[in-house]
């Protein structure tokens, strides 16, 4: 994996400033990936800055948590989604477009990879589980903590998919490091989210409040596994992204009403949805979602973070190309996904 540092850190991508930080949701997926492909001494690199990183931010957390039970949590004070790619805190504040950096679901799926790693025979060694302990402490106390969304979006809000992110993480956690207690509050965390807040009309939404289905809300089932592939509420949400994000022959949008891009189609969420098929036992749609996202892949094989074939809003991708040039190619993430979905058709 030639974009990986010497010291394991994975950027979002190679090729565009604004993403050349280490995302711990980002990475984590990347290292999963990595995983199932049996590249595990990459992975364990990744774990291993990640560890690092955490464990030299230690008083971060406190600050946090300080900040968490004084009911005075802010964005500023919270631990960031992202480290510049030397382990170093990124820190816009004061700049003239301060760029969010509090997402709860990030520190969950760090956990959750983790987990899968050494279960995987990967060793869990005082780096890791220091680090590991660290974030589930942070976590028993900030995991439901209203936050900015996994795209970075609608702060304030107590999201479903970050939930399920954190649930998974402590729940995985807690059985490699021995741990009952985050793995009851990850029971509670999943109770909350299959519960009247969190449903509308007998699917999941994004937040409570807000009457909209998120491509995000995939992961409740995979690879979270909080709800089985066959709930019933979960069978719903995915038809709904079927009917309103689903572009016909093509990939999948965030939601209705983004404007990020213009509003595009995800390589990612394209991905997860066709995994998404595999486990409701439709291969041809699988197969469908695999051919979409190869033929997104420009001459150098490099796949985007989004297609901009069918935008909700032309003016905004004027605006975003104007601001941050072409959407990021390549993301990572989106490979990551890539390489999990064509994984999932062959085994």
């Amino acid at each position: 994996m030639t974009a990986q540092t010497a010291e394991g850190a994975i950027p979002a991508s190679t090729a565009h400033d604004i993403y050349r930080y280490g995302w711990l949701r980002d990475g984590s997926w990347c290292a999963y990936a990595l995983d199932r492909a049996g590249h595990a001494v990459p992975a364990s690199a990744w774990h291993h800055w990640v560890a690092r990183t955490l464990l030299a931010h230690e008083h971060r957390f406190d600050e946090a948590l300080h900040a968490v039970r004084a009911g005075t949590v802010t964005h500023r004070v919270m631990m960031p989604a992202r480290f510049t790619l030397d382990g170093r805190e990124e820190n816009s504040a004061g700049s003239a477009e301060e760029w969010p950096n509090f997402q709860t679901d990030c520190y969950g799926f760090w956990l959750w990879a983790l987990a899968d790693h050494v279960m995987r025979g990967g060793q869990l060694d005082g780096t890791l589980s220091e680090a590991a302990r660290l974030v589930v402490r942070y976590l028993l106390e900030a995991g439901d903590a209203p936050c900015y969304d996994c795209w970075e979006e609608h702060p304030g809000n107590v999201h479903t998919a970050s939930l399920a992110a954190v649930a998974a993480g402590l729940r995985d956690a807690g059985a490699v490091l021995g741990d009952m207690v985050p793995q009851r509050r990850a029971e509670d965390l999943v109770a909350r989210i299959t519960g009247p807040d969190h449903t509308l009309a007998g699917a999941f939404v994004r937040f409570p409040g807000d009457t909209r289905v998120d491509g995000s809300l995939l992961w409740l089932a995979v690879p979270f596994a909080v709800v089985g592939p066959g709930d019933p509420v979960y069978r719903n949400t995915v038809t709904r992204i079927r009917d309103e994000l689903l572009v016909p022959g093509g990939g999948v949008r965030r939601y209705l009403g983004d404007t990020f891009y213009g509003g595009s189609e995800w390589i990612l969420l394209a991905a997860t949805y066709g995994w998404v098929c595999l486990e409701h036992g439709d291969v041809h749609g699988a197969r469908q979602m695999l051919a979409w996202i190869e033929q997104a892949a420009n001459p150098d094989g490099h796949l985007p973070e989004q297609v901009q074939d069918h935008v909700q809003s032309p003016y905004m991708l004027a605006h975003w190309r104007r601001k941050w040039g072409a959407t990021a190619t390549p993301l990572l993430w989106s490979h990551a996904m890539h390489a999990i979905l064509a994984d999932k058709l062959i085994n």
